[in-house]
């Protein structure tokens, strides 16, 4: 099987299926949400998604960040599913894994994925590019591979790909994810004429808008995943070059730039995808809200019979209230009821699951971590601190918020604090 059917689980087997951490939900049909999709409370995807609707001069940028396993690429595509944003926008969502190497991302391999994701999507949804767009389009795609022989010292390169531009989008993506050398290759070429790149970018979005009468609006997936060095080198330090493309763009953005400094370039267009509340940050009572959106998160995907309350109840509680570690507690919990040969998921299998879980992160804290992980404990501070936003990364650490923002450990680590 390769991807979800979205249909409810009544066996271990679909169960199983049904918890796969990385497939973000694909947008429903007919401009329906996914049957799976669980909308949370105050979901900041409603205020992007009004932001994107509200009248602009020039197309909006956004950068949207959230913690890993807080359902950022699912609020995406979710994002895809409304009617609305269709009407107004002509859009397109990727991920920048799968146009270049996401460990040594850099500006100019952005860009030369939005100019080819945006003519490669137009061509196979049936749009034409008219002929003196192609001229141009030629004629930059002729002057790269000149560049490119230049710096090979006339030796012909893979890059050089005949007539077809189609070819060179395609295979020139392949190559920067693949082959550093062509990557040094053509950023070389690209950073010579940047200019070029973003009028080629501008000019086949304007044929799209003209032709379709909506904005291209590109979504970029998986952004989030460059250390926090990239990410400055990207959206603070070329942040004017990033905003230049002529379409709506929502950049993902790694959590670590929220902490840094550099945080303040993007602050006007920024928003942060918080974990759901399952505690009130100066109380230890429980969120019923929280509580109801992580179990109804469980309950659209298997039936009650497989999994006793009480576990289900144990489950979310260990989640913090985010939802892929509640998918990897609910499947590593059904991987043991299975050996146990189980009919029915109960709290000794989410307990085994919790454990697990910690031995994991025994391996990688050390002293300072937990030191500090008791002080966060104690507090429900969010403070300032280089230590503090590794550990946050690793969900070590779980931001929320209320009317202030305050932090707590991942609740599998109490026992060791």
């Amino acid at each position: 099987m390769n991807s979800i059917d979205y249909q409810k689980a009544t066996d271990f087997d679909k169960a199983w299926l049904n918890f796969e951490q990385d497939l973000p939900l694909k947008p429903g049909v007919n401009g329906r949400a996914n049957p799976f999709y669980i909308s949370r409370p105050g979901n900041p995807i409603n205020e992007l998604a009004d932001a994107l609707l509200a009248p602009f001069y020039r197309p909006p940028k956004f950068f949207f960040s959230g913690h890993r396993g807080c359902g950022k690429s699912t609020e995406l595509q979710h994002l895809l599913s409304n009617p609305e944003i269709h009407k107004k926008y002509w859009p397109i969502n990727f991920s920048i894994r799968e146009e270049t190497d996401i460990i040594d991302l850099d500006f100019r391999d952005v860009l030369l994925a939005i100019g080819s994701r945006l003519f490669r999507e137009y061509r196979r949804r049936g749009g034409e590019l008219p002929d003196h767009l192609l001229k141009e389009l030629g004629g930059w795609k002729g002057k790269v591979e000149k560049q490119i022989s230049t710096i090979l010292d006339g030796r012909i390169s893979d890059i050089e790909l005949g007539a077809s531009i189609d070819a060179f989008f395609v295979n020139a993506g392949l190559k920067m994810k693949l082959e550093p050398a062509t990557r040094v290759e053509l950023r070389q070429v690209v950073e010579t004429d940047i200019t070029g790149l973003i009028n080629i970018i501008n000019h086949i979005a304007a044929t799209i808008y003209t032709q379709e009468k909506r904005f291209p609006l590109v979504l970029i997936d998986d952004m989030d995943k460059p250390d926090l060095d990239r990410a400055r080198a990207i959206f603070h330090d070329r942040r004017e070059i990033m905003l230049q493309p002529n379409c709506a763009i929502v950049y993902t953005v790694s959590s670590a730039l929220f902490y840094s400094k550099e945080f303040d370039s993007i602050r006007g267009q920024a928003l942060f995808l918080p974990n759901i509340n399952l505690r009130a940050g100066d109380a230890d009572h429980q969120v019923q809200e929280g509580y109801r959106t992580l179990e109804k998160f469980v309950s659209v995907r298997v039936a009650d019979a497989i999994i006793d309350p009480a576990a289900l109840d144990t489950a979310v509680t260990y989640s913090g209230g985010v939802f892929r570690e509640l998918a990897r507690i609910i499947r590593t919990s059904i991987g043991r009821a299975r050996r146990r040969k189980a009919s029915q998921l109960e709290c000794e299998d989410v307990e085994w699951a919790a454990s697990e879980i910690r031995n994991e992160y025994r391996r990688i804290l050390d002293k300072d971590d937990l030191k500090l992980l008791k002080k966060v404990y104690e507090s429900k501070k969010l403070e300032y601190s280089e230590r503090l936003t590794p550990l946050l990364q690793l969900l070590a650490i779980l931001e929320y918020r209320d009317q202030e923002n305050w932090c707590d450990i991942h609740p599998v680590l109490r026992k060791m604090v």
